[in-house]
C-alpha cells in the first residue's frame, strides 16, 4: 500500500447503506429539467426552440468557450420551454431546458454508433469527447476535453484513474467498477491514448476489497491497480497524486504542473462511451443513500430527473432533517427537492436530526486542529476570522485560493465553527471583485 498525504481526518465512512447494492434503472420520466451549466466554466447555450421535437442523445446547447460542455437530451419529445430553475450548486436561477418525454425514448439516428476509438485519430477521440459533453463526475465537473489537451509546454508523464471516492456514504463509483468495470478500463485506455501513454494508475482505497480484486483481475498490463490508504480526502486530485507518485502540485497550480492527468472512474467510463458509441452523457449512477431514506439504492438515472421522483423510487424520506447533493463533507444542502440530477451529482444524501449535530458555533479557541487536519498545509482558522470579517484580500495573502473546500477543517473544529462557509464566502467576494475589475 502507498504512503499518503498529510493531515486528512477518518470520518466514519458509512458507505455500508448502499455498498452492495447493485445499481437499479430508473424508469423512464414524463418530464426532464436540463441545466444548461452543468460544469466549471463558460455556461452553453440553447440550439433548440420551444415546440420543437428532440431525439435522445440530441445536443441542445453550444458551448460558449473552449472550457465549456454541451448538454443533451435525455430522451426522445417535444421542447416544453426554456426557463430558469433553481441551480443545485449556485443556489440561482439558471437556464434550464423542459422537455417533455413521448415515450417512445429513441435515439437520434446514427445512435448508438459502432467504432473502434483504438482506430480513431487523436483529433477524432477529443472532437467525440467534447460533443459528448462530458465532464469530471467526481463532482468537480471539470469539461474532460480540457483536461486531455495539455497546452504546449505541459509534458504529461502519469495518468490516473480516481476510484477513490472517500467521501462518506457514497457507493456509484464502487458500484461502476465491480458491475461494469470494462467501461472503466477500455475509457482509461483511450485517454492512455489521447494523452500519448502507455502506463497508467488505478487508484482505490483499501475499504474497498471487491472493486480491487475485479480491476486486478480486468486491468490490463499498461494500467496498474494501486491500494491506497483509507483517509480522507485520499481521492481529491492533488492528494491523490502527492500518494502515488510523491509529487506535489504547486500552490496556485494545476496537476498538469507535475506532468498528471487525473480522471474519475465515472469520467472514464463516459469517454468509453462517447467514443465507442457516440453516445453524449445523458445518465450516471448516483447513490441515493442517508438513514433519511427508507430504501438507499444505486441507481442510474439520467440527466435531468426531478429528484422528488428519484426519492420516491427510494421509498421516499423518513425523518428527514437535512438534504444534500453530494457527501456530507463537500456536499451542498439543498432546501427543496424540486430540483434536477445533473452529471455530476454523484450521490443524494438525506440525514435524519440525529446525524445532523447541528449547533450554533463560537469563537475560534486557537486549538490548532484544523490545521493538522488541513491536507493543503493552509490555516484555516485563520481563513475562517478573515471570513467572519469578510477580508478577501488579506484572505489571498493567505493562499485562500489553494483551499479545496473539503471539509477538514470544519469536521475537527471543536467551536463547530462552519470554516469552509467563511471560505467559500471569501472566495465569492474574490471573483466578484476580479469581475468588477475587468468590467472597469
Amino acid at each position: 500500500m502507498r504512503s499518503s498525504f498529510k493531515g486528512g481526518v477518518h470520518p466514519p465512512e458509512e458507505k455500508g447503506l448502499v455498498k452492495d447494492s447493485p445499481v437499479v434503472d430508473f424508469p423512464l420520466s414524463s418530464r426532464y429539467y436540463v441545466l444548461l451549466q452543468q460544469h466549471l466554466g463558460a455556461p452553453s447555450r440553447a440550439i433548440v426552440k420551444s415546440g420543437e421535437n428532440v431525439k435522445k442523445g440530441q445536443t441542445l446547447s453550444e458551448p460558449m468557450g473552449f472550457v465549456s460542455a454541451p448538454v443533451h437530451a435525455p430522451t426522445s419529445g417535444t421542447v416544453k420551454e426554456i426557463t430558469r430553475m433553481v441551480h443545485p450548486v449556485t443556489g440561482l436561477l439558471g437556464p434550464c431546458i423542459i422537455i417533455d418525454a413521448d415515450g417512445k425514448d429513441e435515439w437520434l439516428e446514427g445512435l448508438p454508433a459502432v467504432r473502434d476509438p483504438f482506430t480513431m485519430t487523436h483529433d477524432d477521440l477529443m472532437e467525440a469527447v467534447r460533443s459528448a459533453g462530458v465532464v469530471g463526475m467526481g463532482g468537480a465537473t471539470f469539461p474532460t476535453h480540457v483536461k486531455l489537451s495539455p497546452p504546449k509546454g505541459k509534458t504529461i508523464d502519469t495518468f490516473i484513474v480516481n476510484g477513490v471516492e472517500c467521501e462518506p456514504y457514497l457507493s456509484s463509483d464502487h458500484r461502476l467498477m465491480l458491475e461494469e468495470p470494462d467501461r472503466v478500463l477500455n475509457g482509461a485506455r483511450v485517454a492512455m491514448k489521447i494523452l500519448g501513454l502507455e502506463k497508467a494508475y488505478l487508484a482505490i482505497e483499501a475499504n474497498k476489497p471487491d472493486a480491487i480484486r475485479v480491476m486486478e483481475q480486468k486491468a490490463p498490463p499498461e494500467i496498474q491497480v494501486v491500494s491506497l490508504k483509507v483517509k480522507y480526502p485520499q481521492g481529491a486530485e492533488k492528494q491523490l497524486i502527492k500518494a502515488l507518485t510523491d509529487r506535489e502540485v504547486p500552490s496556485g497550480g494545476l496537476p498538469m504542473d507535475v506532468g498528471a492527468v487525473v480522471q474519475n472512474a465515472g469520467t472514464c467510463a463516459a469517454i468509453w462511451d462517447a467514443c465507442a458509441a457516440g453516445i453524449p452523457l445523458i445518465e450516471r449512477i448516483t447513490s441515493i443513500t442517508g438513514r433519511g431514506i427508507v430504501q438507499p439504492k444505486n441507481v442510474r438515472v439520467r440527466v435531468g430527473t426531478l429528484l422528488k421522483e428519484v426519492i420516491d423510487f427510494c421509498g421516499g424520506v423518513k425523518d428527514a432533517a437535512k438534504l444534500i447533493f453530494g457527501g456530507p463533507m463537500m456536499g451542498i444542502a439543498q432546501f427543496t427537492s424540486e430540483i434536477p440530477i445533473m452529471k455530476g451529482t454523484s450521490g443524494v444524501l438525506v440525514l435524519t436530526e440525529k446525524d445532523t449535530n447541528i449547533s450554533e458555533y463560537s469563537a475560534c479557541i486557537s486549538c490548532g486542529r484544523c490545521v493538522e487536519a488541513c491536507p493543503m498545509g493552509l490555516i484555516p482558522s485563520t481563513l475562517s476570522k478573515l471570513g467572519e470579517k469578510g477580508q478577501w484580500q488579506k484572505a489571498a495573502e493567505n493562499n485562500l485560493m489553494d483551499c479545496i473546500e473539503c471539509g477538514c477543517c470544519t469536521y475537527v473544529c471543536p467551536a463547530r465553527r462552519p470554516i469552509v462557509h467563511f471560505i467559500k464566502h471569501l472566495k465569492a467576494l474574490s471573483r466578484s471583485a476580479g469581475a468588477k475589475s475587468k468590467g472597469a
